[in-house]
């Protein structure tokens, strides 16, 4: 873009984010939000005290680029490369031993944490961070505009999973009487965005001109064919492409005429949801880009690379003439058309999605950290990071620490204590525990564990990641939205693929913004892929796009993509903009087997069953080790790895 369009889009307005940019450190105080480069102040405090051991070291309020940030993956970047050990230097013996370390500081490994403390309460637990806050994906966004607090997720965004929460896993979330169905129903200020719809942006550069249009038919929502009608009549697409959305989204025709439900549904399992829409339904293509992102919020990769029975489950159009039923997905474990047990719903978002989660774990395990009792205050409360790594603690939780070895100390067999090295403030230090569990990334673990059995190493190696953005933008108020009677927005051809006001959460001291005058929240998700490869090679296309794209560029994308969409409701990025935070996952969620592209394994041999296994005194828990991206799962793994420890 040329230098007066960086004017209009305000790129020269000081937002909280320049001194990120310009590699300046912040003082670690009440401006702590505007620009924390961990790094350079990690290179003065070294064989000080470390950051979070400092008055006023809070990084929910850090804004930038934020998820996967700076000073967070070198070293172990460096190691995966093979270049770590040529010039790491010799380890400093902390001289502490642990009856259990904990690699990685997410829900899994702080659920490890509280269920070995179950076990044995007396039990001394070290856990090992490589970001600057604990919690992992369920990241934490926290805003003070006009000293009211705003909160976002940073990553995880709700409890939910396709199947009931296990008794483990359900045990946990009632020890912390977090009760999601009662939660909703009393928290979610449903009216605030009364009268605001769904809408989807068409731009020029994908549909050849720039058009926001609303009545836009949501998914699992009741649209009735005569606003769906209407929605389709005013796209700015030829005659032709609109009959054949209308037809599409209205359908009743039996593709498969002649099919059970099962054989219907084992059918739609083996093709891509692209597939489905050009060879099964027979829409004309340019109809394609319409939904090709439709579905990069749940799997990060588009509808050719999503299989067309999944696209059932979460409400996608063109399936309404095959009465498919109910019931188990012939080729997964989940139940199709629902995300939880239909007689009781088991979901609730918390303002800053499931970082609530870890930060009630967190206070359970170090009640000095966090005052409170109750799902309620935990939203509000004030997590005093100084006590997270104190030394008459049972619990400590040692943040930017990024591991870089684990191994036992003797013979497999005979070992009674595994050694870990981490690298922190640019030293090497050395820890020991008698048991581990790493609650890291599977993908990680054959470089810190080189003794494992090749198989293993292997099957650890196997699922990508899913690389995603999630994007909050601080505005000073949200008459846009409402001029144009909008809360949701569709923006398939754009930077992010959808930029929406939140779900409004009233809970304890916390309120959402109610009045459009009021300063709130833009939550954009990108998730960047290369239609056409399989996903997994999808996944590493983005997480090189991530890793290489500079804050700069993602702002200017960010405030011409708000300014083509909200400006004519009175929108101007270059005033109404206050802060922006980009989470940046390139390493995000786990990678969920994909039948269009993988195998189906016997029982007991996918890839996560062999990866999962313990290797002596070193125990695996994430979400990795069950291939689903849920907070139930990797509370459910955490539960197995303690239990193999435990029991061994």
């Amino acid at each position: 873009m040329t230098a007066h369009r960086d004017r209009e889009l305000g790129m020269n307005r000081r937002i909280t984010r320049r001194d990120f940019l310009n590699g300046v450190a912040i003082g670690l105080g009440a401006g702590i939000g505007d620009g924390f480069l961990p790094s350079l102040i990690w290179a003065d405090t070294a064989n000080e005290s470390a950051p979070q051991d400092k008055p006023g070291y809070y990084p929910p309020a850090l804004t930038g680029l934020r998820g996967s940030h700076v000073g967070s993956f070198e070293a172990a970047h460096n190691l995966r490369d093979g270049n770590f050990w040529k010039s790491a230097g010799k380890p400093v013996d902390t001289g502490e031993t642990y009856d259990l370390v904990i690699v990685g500081g997410g829900i899994s490994g702080l659920a490890a944490a509280y269920f070995w403390r179950a076990q044995k309460p007396d039990a001394r637990i070290l856990i090992l961070d490589n970001h600057d806050d604990f919690g992992g994906h369920a990241k934490r966004n926290e805003f003070s505009p006009r000293s009211k607090m705003l909160l976002a997720n940073g990553g995880t965004w709700a409890i939910e999973s396709p199947t009931p929460y296990s008794k483990a896993a359900r045990g946990l979330m009632d020890e912390l009487g977090i009760h999601p169905a009662e939660l909703a129903e009393k928290c979610y200020a449903r009216d605030n965005y009364k009268g605001l719809g769904h809408s989807v942006f068409f731009d020029k550069e994908t549909f050849g001109t720039d058009k926001l249009v609303t009545g836009a038919p949501g998914e699992f929502d009741n649209s009735t064919p005569e606003q769906i009608a209407k929605f389709a009549a005013n796209l700015p697409l030829p005659e032709e492409v609109r009959r054949d959305i209308l037809r599409l989204e209205t359908s009743s025709q039996d593709f498969f005429p002649g099919l059970s439900s099962a054989e219907k549904k084992d059918r739609l399992s083996r093709m891509s949801y692209k597939k489905f829409l050009s060879d099964v339904a027979k829409v004309d293509a340019r109809v394609i880009p319409l939904y090709q992102k439709r579905t990069h919020g749940l799997f990060g990769v588009g509808i050719d690379a999503v299989n067309a029975l999944d696209c059932w489950v979460i409400a996608l159009p063109g399936f309404g003439g095959l009465k498919l039923e109910p019931g188990p997905h012939p080729r997964m474990g989940y139940t199709a058309r629902g995300y939880a047990s239909p007689k009781e719903p088991y979901s609730f978002h918390f303002p800053d999605g499931n970082a609530s989660i870890a930060r009630m774990l967190v206070r359970k395990l170090i009640p000095a950290s966090t005052p409170g009792s109750t799902p309620e205050d935990i939203v509000t409360a004030k997590v005093d990071y100084t006590q997270l790594d104190r030394k008459e603690s049972p619990v400590r939780i040692r943040l930017g620490s990024i591991a870089v070895s684990v191994r036992q100390t003797n013979a497999i067999a005979n070992t009674k204590e595994v050694a870990v090295i981490y690298s922190r403030n640019g030293e090497l230090f050395t820890t020991r525990g008698n048991s581990v569990v790493m609650a890291c990334w599977n993908m990680m673990i054959p470089y810190l564990c080189p003794e494992m059995p090749g198989k293993q190493k292997e099957a650890l190696r196997y699922g990508v990641k899913i690389p995603l953005v999630y994007t909050s933008v601080a505005i000073k108020n949200w008459k846009s939205f409402q001029n144009l009677g909008v809360s949701r927005i569709s923006t398939p051809g754009m930077y992010h693929h959808e930029a929406n006001l939140d779900l409004p959460v009233n809970i304890g001291d916390y309120r959402s913004p109610k009045t459009p005058d009021e300063p709130i929240l833009v939550r954009m998700e990108r998730m960047p892929c290369l239609p056409g490869l399989p996903e997994r090679d999808q996944h590493r296309a983005g997480r090189g796009d991530l890793l290489s794209t500079s804050f700069e560029t993602f702002e200017r994308n960010i405030r011409d993509q708000l300014g083509r969409v909200l400006g004519p409701g009175g929108f101007d990025p270059a005033r109404d903009i206050d802060a922006i935070t980009v989470n940046r996952w390139s390493h995000g969620y786990a990678y969920e087997y994909n039948y269009l592209f993988d195998p189906e394994w016997p029982a007991g041999q996918s890839p996560c069953e062999i990866a999962r296994k313990p290797f002596g005194r070193i125990a695996i828990a994430n979400s990795d080790a069950s291939a689903a991206a849920y907070t139930d799962t990797a509370i459910n793994e955490a539960h197995r790895a303690v239990q193999e420890l435990l029991n061994s």
